[in-house]
């Protein structure tokens, strides 16, 4: 029986991770702090945080894996300064913490594409972010990169609405690579690689994601 701490738990890969890891029967507790409370479950402890003000000795940073769908978009965060500090300096902020209890398993959120040299600032974030968090040196660390993400209207993102369109309904034109994914998938396959625990570095790209 694990325990996981799930990071970015109200968004919409996190919410499908919690929904997930609460029904597992190999998970004994989860821990999801957020800014607002989460509807409550007997499994589920939720403290109330400011991810600017992260408590660094909290005692449940030590957790056996943890999973992080933390992120924003250009809309939310008003400029370029406020995303990164969201998807690259929070992110990285949790998996140090995480780390440094003794955590040894970490499950990220990415993006197809996600490069440090990218000339496109949103994938070289992302990038980024998976470069510094593998440098920790966890035990397993897996970054599952997808595609366009099904889960509802996701209007902050411009264009994205069409992409969406084009992924779902002219799927069979696409490279498998493009197509868009359920977050559910995500979800599950990051929740697979945290209860498994696989040595190393993995790496799951959005046409691996399993069905």
């Amino acid at each position: 029986m694990k325990t996981v701490l799930i990071i970015g738990a109200s968004g919409q890969i996190g919410q499908a991770m919690l929904q997930l890891a609460l029904q597992d029967p190999d998970i004994l507790k989860v821990v999801a702090p957020s800014r607002r409370p989460l509807p409550a479950h007997a499994k589920l402890e939720n403290p109330i945080v400011d991810f600017d003000k992260l408590p660094e000795d909290a005692a449940w940073w030590k957790a056996d894996f943890v999973l992080c769908a933390l992120g924003t978009t250009l809309r939310q965060a008003k400029s370029k300064a406020g995303f990164y500090r969201v998807d690259h300096d929070y992110v990285l902020t949790i998996a140090q913490l995480a780390h440094r209890a003794g955590t040894p398993t970490f499950g990220l959120v990415s993006s197809l594409g996600a490069n440090p040299s990218s000339q496109i600032f949103y994938l070289r974030v992302k990038g980024e972010a998976e470069q510094d968090i593998a440098a920790l040196g966890f035990d397993s660390l897996t970054i599952a990169r997808p595609s366009l993400l099904i889960a509802g209207p996701r209007s902050q993102r411009p264009l994205e609405g069409i992409g969406l369109f084009i992924g779902k309904h002219m799927a069979a034109l696409l490279p498998r690579r493009y197509r868009a994914v359920p977050t559910e998938r995500v979800a599950r396959a990051l929740l697979k690689a945290g209860i498994s625990n696989p040595a190393g570095f993995h790496i799951i790209e959005s046409e691996q994601l399993p069905d």
